[in-house]
C-alpha cells in the first residue's frame, strides 16, 4: 500500500517556519489525507531531498531561505512567475515523476497589499528598501509585472542596484525605476514621492535594530508594509503608526503565499480563515 501523499517546507535553518502551522488546518479542513511538516535540508543537498520525497509519495513542498534558487536549477519546468522573479518557493512532484517550480512570493505580496490596504500594486508609487537582496529583488520585480507607476529601490550597496533597474524596465514593465542609496537625504526625498515604503530588509529582527529608514521620512499619508512578521510590531512599523501612517507586517504575505501554494498542489482554494487563526496562534 502506498504511503500517504505528504508535503512539507524545505530550508536550512527551518525549524522557526510557520508553514506547517498554517498548512495542516487547511489540509484537515480539506480532507486531505496529509501531514504537513518541516525538513532541515543544507544547502547543496536539495536534488537529494527531493529524490527522496518522490520516493516516499510527496506531492510537494514549501522552499524557504536558502534554497530558492538551488531548488530552481532541479526543476524540470517552471512557470511564469518562477521564471519572472527568478526563485522558486512552491514544488509541485508530478505523477510522471517531474518536477514544476512555482513562485507564489509575488501574488502572495500583491493580495497582501489589496487587503491590507485596499490598493493595488498597480495604483502606487513605491519605495522598497533593501532591493539589492532576494526578497527586495522579488518584490520589486512583482511591483513592476502589475504596473507600479513609480517604484524606488534602495540599498546599501547601491552599485547592485543598476543591472536590477535595468532589467526591471527592459523585462518586466518596469515604467519608472529610481536607484538610491541609504543616505538620510535621498531616503527623505524618495519617500516624499511615494504612497507605499516596503522594508525588505533584515532591520526589525531584533528590537535594538536602527530603522531602515529615518524617522523624519515616514509621513501619515504612507502605507508602511513590513516584510517581517515576527515580531510582530518592528521599529519601523511603531514609529510609522506614530505618525498615524497605515501599517501592516509580513504575516499577511505568508498567509496568501501559502493559500496560492495550496492551489498549486490541489487545484482547490484552502480555508484562509482557518489558515491565519493558525498563524496568529503561537
Amino acid at each position: 500500500m502506498s504511503k500517504p501523499p505528504r508535503l512539507a517546507v524545505i530550508g536550512h535553518p527551518v525549524s522557526h517556519s510557520a508553514s506547517p502551522r498554517m498548512h495542516q488546518p487547511a489540509l484537515d479542513d480539506a480532507g486531505v489525507d496529509a501531514s504537513y511538516i518541516a525538513i532541515d535540508v543544507e544547502p547543496g543537498k536539495v536534488k537529494e531531498a527531493f529524490s527522496k520525497m518522490q520516493e516516499e509519495g510527496y506531492i510537494g513542498c514549501n522552499v524557504t531561505v536558502p534554497h530558492k534558487l538551488e531548488a530552481m536549477e532541479i526543476c524540470d519546468e517552471l512557470t511564469d512567475d518562477a521564471k519572472a522573479l527568478g526563485a522558486t518557493n512552491t514544488i509541485v512532484f508530478r505523477e510522471d515523476g517531474t518536477i514544476l517550480g512555482h513562485n507564489t512570493d509575488g501574488a502572495g505580496l500583491s493580495q497582501a497589499i489589496l487587503e491590507d490596504f485596499g490598493k493595488s500594486l498597480s495604483e502606487l508609487r513605491i519605495l522598497i528598501l533593501g532591493a539589492g537582496g532576494g526578497a527586495g529583488r522579488a518584490i520589486a520585480t512583482q511591483c513592476c509585472r502589475e504596473g507600479a507607476p513609480a517604484v524606488y529601490l534602495s540599498n546599501r550597496t547601491i552599485e547592485k542596484l543598476e543591472p536590477i533597474a535595468i532589467d526591471l524596465v527592459d523585462n518586466h514593465g518596469g515604467k519608472l525605476v529610481t536607484t538610491l542609496s541609504t543616505d538620510t537625504e535621498s531616503l527623505i526625498e524618495a519617500a516624499s514621492r511615494v504612497d507605499l515604503i516596503i522594508n525588505a530588509t533584515s532591520l526589525g529582527l531584533k528590537p535594538s535594530d536602527p530603522l531602515p529608514l529615518p524617522e523624519e521620512a515616514l509621513l501619515s499619508r504612507h502605507m508602511v508594509y513590513d516584510a517581517i512578521y515576527n515580531p510582530p510590531v518592528t521599529p519601523l512599523l511603531k514609529a510609522a503608526s506614530e505618525v498615524g501612517a497605515k501599517t501592516s507586517n509580513g504575516l499577511s504575505m505568508l498567509l496568501h503565499q501559502g493559500a496560492f501554494a495550496f492551489e498549486a498542489w490541489f487545484g482547490i482554494k484552502p480555508n484562509l480563515e482557518l489558515m491565519h487563526k493558525a498563524l496568529l496562534q503561537k
